[in-house]
């Protein structure tokens, strides 16, 4: 065992739940140690945003979790991207500095405010509510998109009066919302990019229009006929979404930005009080006998998590190390690692970690129980003829055979193509089976995508005569998905189960088949630049076979939930509402697994969110 350290908090985990925590807790004057068992390194793959795709498929950032949709391995099998070998299917998460902020799609979506009150009413605690949770996004967000208010006169009377004036207040006044000082930029992607393409223009614009209508099931006004919608995180919208959106990503100067650059700066302005340890795995909380939280134990290496296509290439006996806390550990994991470590720690199922020869400190049923996640599927066809706007992008990383296409040398002036995330717009609306919130968006972009599997993000670029719909469904019923430990050995992946569509499923399906339907009409209206169908394809007819298609081919790729909040006469949270372990003290748990239900259609905003509000709740205690 090598020698300790102590710091006033250790934090597992420098994703979108640890780094805001880190941030704060250091700019406020106390000393941290972040925990990550991911390197740093920083491929080309990581920076351009339009290659977050492949940043998915790097070795050296990424881990591959095959998880279970379906228990019954007949079913498991009608999924194409299923893999038998590894006894299920792909899902890229990201082992590395940032932790999944290295690959994601960037796009930055609020949740609707019903989503946080629901929240509220579960844990039975007010702050969580909509209108509380909003100065959270205030105070991370730079928007850049929006203009600020101006300021008012510091002449009292006028600087009183201005801002109440019709039409000229609005100058003075931030009724979006929006945050202009904080660490996430925000920006929308250029639609001029798109102009050129007659093609594309067509697809997302003038055939959206046209659907809208049938979607929305009233006629557009006046102003949504000529400009559409433009920001869904104003504060005015914030219950009322449904149209066609641009679709705002957190990209800065043309670059990816996440949680590594954010804890990049907090260390330059307190480099004595903020050290980030790299290929650090947590291998469990140290718990002493008064069942207090004092440290993390860790292996000391690379690639040791065997979720890393590298792990072969790790030492057979790591290093054993440990890091104490003076004030908390605050594990921030993610869905599937958190659970793993906590039961790893003695805190979980009984049965479960007898079974595994792990000490019980603190019996916790609600421990891996409850993962949830979206259902995606893919709407992908094949054009007549390539993408005008794609003619100068190969979608490769400079190498001496593959010099820098006309793109890149763009994205190294921070603008074009490879600035973006590929996104040029999103609808939002609400499916038959929705009565109160929308709870489909479907975000399309030119390229070959309809699930994940290995080569699947290189393959979805390299042709440039596909377009895909991609249809998410938010508001999802099935919580019966669990994460159970393979082993005690902290280098094991755990055993991961969605089971798909096993609650809830027919009003599910229902949804899902009006988002595959809404975006076959979308196509329809541009069939004139449309070859065929590919997915789901001419043999998908019916609604049935829309239904059938959705239960075979759904992914999703926002796994939460699985260590729950909830009130205190509850038997299966994990968390009170200020993020703290139940019966283990100065343990706080800050990260997607949180959630008694995904709030919001991307969870990242929602965890930036929830950070920012822990950071309070820890300082508070402090």
């Amino acid at each position: 065992m090598a020698s300790t350290d102590i710091f006033d908090y250790v934090i597992v985990g420098s994703g979108p739940g640890g780094a805001p925590v880190a941030a704060r807790l250091t700019a406020a004057g106390h000393s941290v140690c972040v925990l990550e068992a991911g390197g740093t390194e920083e491929p080309v793959e990581y920076q351009v945003p339009a290659f977050n795709g492949l940043a998915s498929e790097v070795p050296e950032l990424r881990w591959d979790f095959y998880v279970r949709h379906h228990d019954d391995e007949e079913q498991s099998r009608r999924d194409r991207t299923y893999v038998p070998e590894h006894g299920g299917t792909l899902y890229p998460r990201s082992g590395t500095l940032g932790g999944c902020t290295g690959h994601h799609t960037l796009i930055t979506l609020t949740p609707h405010e019903a989503s946080w009150d629901e929240l509220a009413s579960i844990v039975g605690d007010p702050s969580w509510k909509g209108e509380a949770m909003r100065p959270y996004f205030e105070r991370l967000e730079a928007c850049s998109y929006i203009s600020p208010p101006r300021p008012t006169p510091k002449i009292p009377l006028i600087g009183k009066l201005l801002p109440r004036l019709p039409i000229v207040g609005g100058f003075f006044q931030n009724r979006s919302r929006h945050g202009y000082e904080g660490w996430l930029t925000t920006t929308l992607a250029d639609p001029k990019l798109a102009l050129g393409d007659k093609q594309l223009v067509n697809v997302i614009l003038s055939a959206a229009k046209g659907t809208l209508e049938a979607g929305l099931r009233r006629k557009l006004t006046p102003v949504e006929d000529l400009q559409s919608f433009v920001d869904p995180n104003d504060w005015r919208v914030r219950n009322a979404r449904e149209g066609l959106w641009l679709v705002p990503m957190s990209v800065r100067d043309g670059r990816r930005l996440g949680t590594r650059e954010l804890l990049r700066r907090a260390q330059a302005r307190d480099p004595g009080r903020l050290e980030i340890r790299t290929e650090a795995l947590a291998a469990r909380v140290l718990i002493d006998d008064a069942h207090r939280a004092y440290g993390v134990e860790y292996l000391e290496g690379r690639h040791l998590y065997r979720a890393s296509p590298l792990a072969g290439d790790a030492p057979a006996a790591p290093v054993r190390s440990e890091v104490h806390a003076r004030r908390e550990v605050i594990v921030a994991a993610g869905a599937f690692n958190t659970p793993q470590l906590l039961k790893l720690s003695g805190i979980g199922p009984r049965e479960e970690l007898e079974q595994h020869g792990i000490d019980v400190i603190v019996e916790l049923p609600g421990v891996g129980e409850n993962l949830q996640d979206r259902y995606e599927v893919s709407l992908v066809s094949r054009m007549k003829k390539d993408f005008p706007v794609l003619r100068d992008a190969s979608f490769r990383a400079p190498s001496p055979e593959f010099p820098a296409d006309a793109a890149f040398e763009d994205w190294l002036g921070g603008r074009g193509l490879y600035a973006t995330n590929g996104v040029l717009a999103g609808v939002i609306f609400r499916s038959s089976v929705e009565s109160t919130q929308p709870d489909l968006f479907l975000f399309g972009f030119p390229g070959q995508f309809s699930g994940y599997h290995l080569g699947g993000a290189r393959a979805a670029v390299q042709d440039k005569r596909h377009f895909a719909w991609v249809i998410l469904k938010a508001r999802t019923r099935n919580r019966a998905g669990s994460v159970t430990l393979r082993s005690a050995d902290p280098r094991d992946v755990p055993h991961i189960a969605f089971r798909s569509f096993e609650e809830g499923a027919e009003p599910d399906l229902e949804a899902m088949a009006d988002g595959v339907e809404f975006a076959r009409g979308i196509m329809k209206r541009s069939d004139k630049y449309i070859d065929a169908e590919e997915a789901p394809g001419d043999a998908v007819r019916t609604r049935d076979d829309i239904k059938q298609y959705v239960r075979d081919q759904a992914w999703g790729h926002h796994a939460s939930c699985s260590c729950a909040m909830g009130r205190a006469d509850d038997p299966a949270s994990v968390v009170d509402s200020a993020f703290r372990v139940r019966g283990v003290r100065d343990l706080r748990i800050v990260d997607a697994s949180i959630f008694p239900r995904i709030p919001g259609f991307f969870i990242i905003t929602s965890i930036y969110m929830a950070s920012e509000k822990a950071a309070d709740a820890i300082l508070s205690d402090a």
